[in-house]
C-alpha cells in the first residue's frame, strides 16, 4: 500500500487545515488507517485513527473536539480535519496504515505503510 498526504501549510493559531492522505493502488478496506505527528526534537505522537470498514475513530486526548479523522472511500482517501489549531499542534504529520492487530493501535511501530509526512505550523 502506497500513501500520498498532503495539505499541510502554515497557518495561524485557531485556524484550520485538511489533511488528505490517498492509497495508492490498493485500498483501505481491512485496514487501521491512523494519523501521527512529530514535532522536532520529540517522538513521534498518536493523533488520530480509524478502522476503516467499521468508521470507528480514536483520538488522543490532546486533539480530542479540534481534530476529525474521516473517510472517503470512493477516493481511497482518509482526512484529518484540524481546527482550532494550537503553536503546539506544529509537526509533520504522517498518515499510516496497518493491517488487523491487537497490538495497541497508538503504538508508530505497529504499522506497516507510511505517507511521506506533510508539514503543519501554526503560528502564535
Amino acid at each position: 500500500v502506497q500513501l500520498q498526504a498532503s495539505g499541510g501549510g502554515l497557518v495561524q493559531a485557531g485556524g484550520s487545515l485538511r489533511l488528505s492522505c490517498a492509497a495508492r493502488g490498493h485500498t483501505f478496506t481491512g485496514y487501521r488507517t491512523g494519523w501521527f505527528r512529530q514535532a522536532l526534537g520529540k517522538e513521534r505522537e498518536f493523533v488520530a485513527g480509524m478502522i476503516w470498514s467499521a468508521g470507528t475513530t480514536t483520538y488522543a486526548d490532546s486533539v480530542k473536539g479540534r481534530f476529525t479523522i474521516s473517510r472517503d472511500s470512493a477516493k481511497r482517501t482518509v482526512y484529518l480535519q484540524m481546527n482550532s489549531l494550537k503553536p503546539e499542534d506544529t509537526a509533520v504529520y504522517y498518515c499510516a496504515a496497518r493491517t488487523y492487530s491487537t497490538a495497541s493501535y497508538a503504538q508508530p511501530t505497529t504499522y506497516d505503510y507510511w505517507g511521506q509526512g506533510t508539514l503543519v505550523t501554526v503560528s502564535s
